[in-house]
This record gives C-alpha cells, sequence and structure tokens, in this order.
C-alpha cells in the first residue's frame, strides 16, 4: 500500500469489521448447488471413462482411446476441485457427504486427499504469513543463493518443470514430505495418512480385481491412468502455481494479508463453476467459509469496501492461460525483506539468467 492509502486508511478492527458486514449474508452453504456440481462433473467423467473404454475394448483405434483419456482427464480434474470445497466443509456442508466422498475419487490417482485436507489448513493460516507454508510454490532469496546450481536451473523454470514433468506426482510427493515435516502441528495427520495408506491400496485393488474378473487389457489401464495423471497433474500444477505466486507479502491484519496474498483471474462464470469458485481466490482466503458460489458476489463487495476506504484493490489476473505464461516467462524470489539489498541482486539475477 502507498504512504497515502496507509494515512487514510481505517483502524484495522474497523476495516475487518467493515469487510465481515459485507459478506455475512454469503455464508451459507447451499448443498444442492454443491451437489449439483459434484454429481455433474461426476457424471461426465464416468461417462467418458465407459465410452473410452467402449472404443479401446472394441479395437477402434488408439488414438480414439487417447483422446477419450484426455477428454476423461479434464473432466476427472474438475471433479477432483469440488474436493478443494469439501475440505473445508462448503461442497455441500453435510459432514458425511463432504468427509466421504473426497477418498471415493480422489484414492483411484493415488491423491492422498485426507492427508492434504489436514495441511491445507496450515497453508491457510500461514500463507503470507510464515514460510512454513506447506502449499508456498515460491522460493526465497535466501533458498535460492544457498541451493546449488542445477536447482537454480529448476527455479528459472520451475512452471514447466513442475506443471508437464512433475505433474500430479510432484503434487503427492509434495503432500507427502510436507505430512512427514508438519505431524508435530496436527493430531490427526498421521491417522489420516493411514487412512489415505489404505484407502488408496484397497481401491487399486478392487480396480485391479474387476479388470482381471472381466479379462480386460491390463496395459490399457496403464495407459488410461497415465493419460489422466498427466492431465491432472497440468490442471492442478497450473492451478496451485498462479494462486500465489509472486505475491507473497503480510500487510496489516490476517485478513488483508489473505486479500494480497492470493491472485483472483478473471474468468468466464461457466470456468468458474468448474473451477468451484477458485478464481476468487483472495475472497476465499480471507473467508474460507463462504461457499463457491457466493465467491463472485463477495468479490465485488469487498473491493467495494476496499475503495472506500482508499486501498488498493485486489489482484485481478486476465485469465488462466495468460497469467501463468506471463508468470512463468517472469521467474521471481521472495525478498526476506523489502530492503534486503541481497534479494534484489538475486531476484535481478534470475530475471536475466
Amino acid at each position: 500500500m502507498s504512504d497515502d492509502q496507509q494515512t487514510h486508511s481505517p483502524s484495522g478492527s474497523q476495516l475487518l469489521r467493515e469487510l465481515r458486514e459485507a459478506v455475512a449474508d454469503l455464508r451459507a452453504v447451499n448443498a444442492w448447488a454443491g451437489l449439483l456440481r459434484f454429481m455433474s462433473l461426476g457424471s461426465a467423467t464416468i461417462a467418458l471413462t465407459v465410452l473410452t473404454w467402449q472404443v479401446g475394448q472394441g479395437g477402434e483405434s488408439l488414438g480414439l482411446f487417447i483422446l477419450g483419456a484426455i477428454a476423461t482427464s479434464i473432466a476427472y480434474s474438475f471433479w477432483l476441485i469440488c474436493n478443494h470445497d469439501a475440505a473445508h466443509r462448503t461442497l455441500t456442508g453435510w459432514h458425511w457427504f463432504d468427509e466421504v466422498m473426497p477418498g471415493l475419487i480422489s484414492w483411484p490417482m493415488l491423491l492422498p486427499i485426507r492427508t492434504y485436507s489436514q495441511i491445507h489448513s496450515l497453508h491457510h493460516g500461514w500463507n503470507g504469513i510464515d514460510l512454513r507454508d506447506p502449499e508456498r510454490v515460491q522460493w526465497t532469496a535466501a533458498e535460492y543463493c544457498a541451493a546449488p546450481l542445477w536447482q537454480h536451473w529448476y527455479v528459472r523454470y520451475q512452471w514447466v518443470i513442475d506443471i508437464f514433468i512433475f505433474g500430479s506426482f510432484g503434487l503427492i510427493f509434495k503432500t507427502l514430505l510436507r505430512s512427514l515435516t508438519l505431524q508435530k502441528y496436527l493430531p490427526e495427520l498421521r491417522k489420516q495418512m493411514i487412512v489415505d495408506a489404505i484407502g488408496i491400496v484397497c481401491l487399486q485393488g478392487s480396480l485391479f480385481g474387476l479388470l482381471l474378473f472381466y479379462d480386460a487389457n491390463l496395459w490399457a489401464y496403464v495407459l488410461f491412468w497415465v493419460v489422466l495423471e498427466r492431465g491432472i497433474g497440468i490442471i492442478m500444477q497450473t492451478r496451485d502455481h498462479l494462486e500465489h505466486y509472486g505475491l507473497w507479502q503480510q500487510t496489516g491484519g490476517y485478513q488483508l494479508t489473505q486479500l494480497y496474498s492470493s491472485r483472483n483471474v478473471k474468468t468466464f462464470p461457466w470456468v468458474n463453476w468448474l473451477m468451484g469458485g477458485l478464481p476468487y481466490h483472495s475472497v476465499h482466503h480471507a473467508f474460507p467459509d463462504i461457499a463457491s458460489n457466493n465467491l463472485p458476489e463477495a468479490f465485488y463487495r469487498i473491493q467495494a469496501v476496499l475503495q472506500r476506504n482508499r486501498l488498493s484493490p485486489m489482484t485481478l489476473a486476465s485469465g488462466y492461460v495468460w497469467a501463468s505464461f506471463s508468470l512463468a516467462s517472469h521467474p521471481s524470489l521472495i525478498a526476506s525483506s523489502p530492503a534486503s539489498p541481497i534479494d534484489v541482486i538475486k531476484s535481478t539475477i534470475l530475471r536475466s539468467e
């Protein structure tokens, strides 16, 4: 914020009160809206899976089978994004549904969703505040300085490597690695890791049992699964990077920090529906109990509060593709402090290397 904005900004308690009042009527969860989204995307995923396997088992071209798998991966990715709402109990608000269903749709792809849900709570508490944030993707200048040269290369091309090479395997590995170091903060974490492990083994065993029972082509299953992993990884990694990269900052109190250290994306309403309101990520971070269908309205109300108090508006990127390309083309580091000379030097080197 500029000096002029700081001079005319309200007290923290007054601003927080205004922000809370602005969105007070948007916190009710519409169970049927969440259920409709979950069931629609689930039906599309299952229908595409069946159609793709009919093509594969019918001896049609390999190309059609792969195209079907790609289409399935896209639908599946948006279905999996419903799990983010479930983690916050804002998908349906039905505890049993938001607790059980994420595992059933995540375990086939080896995704430890219950472990993720645990450490995701720390992400909300630490984003922009504590560098131990388990979902932080941007490196600090100090980390870059201490890293070997091959990791400097990785940081410069991090977006491409994470999205197109590491994919969902990278997210799985990152979740498991973080969970091993964060157990002291989350008493339930070890239990949820065990539940994920059991769920993955049982579900994968059941799928292989069905394939053997129906004498299905195991190599076709492997190919189908790999294509799904690639597609899901691309969408999930892009989302993971875009939401916070380049915005790490602590601004005033917790709510303002979340509003300014998260990125919103200008997109079409149907894309916002598919993404479960995540294009309005600043609002979600400041008020995680607002259901996805209410986030667009909350965004405009909060922007109005900020404008009325002569504060900077929240970041609004112009589309997922363009914003991702722009950020990937200009890698940056988190400064240890605004006036740290080494951070300025290293950020310049990073852009020029």
